[in-house]
């Protein structure tokens, strides 16, 4: 349903009823009583049923608490600040003058949520485990309790907010014994993270403060992560005090925050992209695999109509360089790469398809060798401010000659075949980098590691793009092996001409990345005067420094 309809009476009776169901016990609306009372209810993204899965290496687990809330890696890396990470497992590291041995201390005396202790032997484990495990790491070895020594085949500078912020700490002594890690469910997780898991349904999961947690247990004692199926419905259960925490797009936040129980923080992070499967050559089949209808849907789209209708003009202008401007403006050497085209330029698209031998046909559509430009794209239903860009999207191709069908699937059926690459184009949002410095975009969306054929998921890496080019490939490695900025420039510059002309991914717009939280109720949100994390509840590790700080109102 948009956000922009006449919300239907019994919709959201149905609704409230829903909520009802899972949250009871809760104290009315959120506001009857402290939140020293009742659980913290979160929305992160999550739809019902949800998985009992809490498999840090598992593409269907329970993701969003899995990550940062349970499981933790070594240190936090603020993506809202250009400043130093948080020690989280870890306390400090160095590398050695070639970049190619990164010494690692973790803090003394921690333990395993089951009580059991946390030492170098369990971090020097994680590091060679499953998809942890880099294909560059030579070996990880600790010394003594406190004291990891990663080695590495080629030098890793760069990568260290990969290695240190998103590489997750197992204990050894469970996951010794687990060969299939891809499958595990592990339903009974042991982490190091502030919370542990309660219970947990097809409608909802609870964590309760971890009592063995290095910082002591959060003030917050419990919280509850429920299954909602549309932006609409959390907007609604929102706006009533069915939950707390949100991260989500709404169209009017002043209609939730106007009541003074709920502050809102827009952080343009993360870019919103046309998503496509890109590679013939690993298996992707459709139109979209030729560059030069790429090229012309990228001209087609008028952005600036997609961020005013779709966005209600909470979206930011996004870069083809993959970089946050303007966090990450002197990684962008050619000007011309700082921002995408904001209005349809549909003579631009039709001359650059003539050029790659397109005829535009009797009914319009431009066509080559008897076959026409017609595109399958999909966002996951209840997604309004996607469903909405989709369906722009459409229209404002087929005024260029290309036909897009759009439509809505399931959560389910959006990330399957976009994970396996069985699709041809999907609106997606690529998330940001950990730091001012787009290589992890690089590395993870772009390089040819980080992908796989078509029916299986990347082993590492987010490249559900299927693109694999060897200047890209060869730039990053050359940026991830300098601290050299000057070299790391000129590597960039590469990297930057060559997705943007290739476009696997096509910019649409810097996503409106929209948090709504409960501040009469819990004290301690980061804010723009204090952004020690991004207040968005599905985000690895964010999510678990933000509910470590947070504490009841009194």
């Amino acid at each position: 349903m948009s956000t922009r309809r006449r919300r239907k009476f019994a919709a959201l009776m149905a609704v409230v009823a829903a909520a009802a169901l899972v949250l009871s016990g809760c104290a009315d609306g959120g506001g009857g009583k402290a939140g020293a009372d009742r659980p913290l209810r979160v929305w992160s993204g999550a739809t019902s049923p949800i998985a009992n899965n809490f498999n840090p290496f598992a593409p269907g687990s329970a993701a969003h608490f899995t990550y940062g809330v349970i499981y933790e890696p070594l240190f936090f890396f603020n993506q809202l600040a250009d400043e130093k990470p948080t020690g989280l497992i870890g306390d400090s590291y160095e590398f050695n003058a070639d970049g190619t041995v990164l010494t690692v201390a973790i803090k003394p005396d921690q333990k395993w949520s089951d009580g059991t202790p946390l030492t170098a032997q369990d971090v020097a484990f994680s590091f060679g485990y499953g998809s942890n495990k880099s294909e560059k790491l030579v070996s990880a070895v600790a010394e003594g309790d406190t004291t990891v020594v990663l080695s590495y085949a080629v030098p890793q500078f760069t990568a260290a907010p990969q290695i240190l912020g998103a590489t997750w700490i197992i204990p050894e002594r469970i996951w010794s014994s687990i060969t299939d890690f891809a499958t595990e469910t592990n339903q009974k997780p042991i982490g190091s993270g502030p919370y542990v898991l309660k219970n947990a349904t097809d409608a909802s999961y609870t964590v309760e403060a971890n009592p063995n947690f290095r910082d002591g247990a959060p003030a917050v004692k419990t919280v509850q992560n429920i299954a909602i199926d549309s932006n609409q419905s959390a907007e609604d259960l929102l706006k009533t005090g069915k939950i707390d925490w949100a991260g989500q797009f709404i169209a009017n936040p002043k209609s939730i925050t106007s009541g003074g129980t709920i502050s809102s923080l827009n952080q343009q992070q993360d870019p919103t992209v046309l998503l496509t499967c890109s590679s013939t050559e690993l298996g992707c089949t459709g139109p979209q695999t030729d560059p030069a209808v790429r090229r012309a849907i990228n001209v087609a789209i008028d952005r600036g109509e997609i961020g005013s209708k779709a966005f209600a003009g909470q979206s930011g202008v996004v870069s083809p360089s993959f970089a946050l401007l303007p966090r990450d403006k002197k990684w962008v050497t050619d000007p011309k790469l700082e921002t995408s085209p904001q209005k349809a330029n549909a003579a631009e698209a039709g001359s650059i398809l003539e050029a790659a031998g397109y005829v535009r046909s009797a009914d319009g559509v431009f066509a080559k060798e008897g076959k026409s430009i017609e595109i399958d794209l999909f966002s996951p239903d209840g997604w309004t401010d996607y469903n909405d860009a989709a369906k722009l999207i459409s229209e404002q191709a087929a005024a260029a000659g290309i036909r897009i069908k759009n439509r809505t699937v399931s959560l389910a059926e959006y990330w399957t075949p976009t994970t396996n690459g069985n699709f041809q184009m999907a609106l997606y949002g690529a998330p940001q980098s950990l730091v001012a410095d787009p290589y992890s975009n690089y590395e993870r969306f772009f390089a040819t590691a980080s992908t796989a054929p078509v029916g299986q998921p990347p082993a590492t890496g987010l490249n559900l793009a299927r693109y694999s080019n060897p200047i890209v490939d060869t730039a990053v490695a050359e940026a991830g092996a300098t601290q050299d900025e000057g070299i790391k420039k000129a590597a960039y510059a590469r990297i930057q001409t060559e997705i943007a002309r290739d476009l696997p991914y096509i910019p649409v717009v810097l996503n409106a990345s929209m948090a709504f939280f409960n501040t009469r109720d819990f004290n301690g949100w980061p804010g723009d005067s204090r952004p020690y994390a991004a207040p968005l509840p599905y985000l690895a590790t964010a999510s678990g420094v933000v509910l470590s700080r947070l504490r009841p109102a009194k």
